[in-house]
């Protein structure tokens, strides 16, 4: 399979004039192979996490490094590419979307992560980290995990960005889970398969609020605003100063 992604001529697509990954890379991230939305998603998506920064006050092209952890094939991370004075780097589970990236998207800097951490980045290394579904496919532990880790690469007053299934996804919940929501509680659907799209995490904002953003300041709960991921809520962090 990585002998074939490797031959085959990439599409271009005419807006960016980025290759485009082949079908088996794109359903992995967008959960279809439909190239248009393939495409619209991570420009919604890098929208999303530029608007994040600016109600803070924050300019994107001001930063000095960004990480988008679970890149995938690089949906959003390609609408970095005019960022020239900011180091661009992503990192994913998947080696053949790693490899697709570094052959592809020769701008930013691409390396593979495992399911639990540790990254491969020195500590205070990035100005801002942003996962887009990426804590919705994983178990409580390996959330707090990444959390942490996370925190351990972020700069001071550095940003995490995370998308989450919120209150919009209620419907999915059955009755006990749904209870569980209302009382604050993290769900966990199909914990064994933690990271695929099988296993799915919803997270009320209690628990947002008084578990996942321990040693950060909340800074904002946009619900439904992560566009590049409807209708995931977008959430936002910032790290303490020590």
């Amino acid at each position: 399979m990585q002998a074939l992604l490797a031959t085959r001529r990439p599409r271009v697509d005419a807006d960016d004039a980025l290759p485009v990954p082949p079908p088996q890379l794109i359903v992995r991230v967008a959960g279809t192979a439909d190239v248009d939305w393939f495409l619209e998603g991570g420009r919604l998506g890098a929208a999303s996490v530029r608007g994040a920064l600016q109600r803070q006050g924050v300019a994107l092209d001001g930063l000095g490094a960004m990480l988008d952890f679970g890149c995938g094939c690089g949906r959003v991370t390609r609408n970095w590419a005019g960022l020239s004075e900011v180091e661009v780097v992503g990192t994913d589970l998947s080696r053949p979307a790693v490899d697709w990236c570094r052959r592809n998207l020769p701008f930013a800097r691409f390396e593979e992560n495992g399911l639990e951490p540790p990254l491969v980045f020195e500590d205070e290394s990035f100005d801002l980290v942003y996962a887009l579904s990426v804590f919705t496919h994983l178990t409580a532990d390996l959330q707090l995990a990444w959390r942490d880790e996370l925190r351990r690469v972020l700069r001071p007053d550095g940003f995490l960005l995370v998308t989450t299934h919120g209150r919009s996804y209620l419907p999915r919940l059955e009755p006990d889970e749904r209870d569980a929501f209302e009382r604050g509680e993290l769900v966990v659907r199909w914990g064994d398969v933690a990271g695929t799209n099988l296993c799915s995490a919803y997270h009320p904002e209690r628990y947002l609020r008084e578990t996942f953003a321990q040693g950060f300041a909340f800074v904002e709960l946009d619900a439904e605003g992560a566009h590049g991921n409807p209708t995931q809520d977008l959430v936002v962090l910032r790290t303490l100063r020590s």
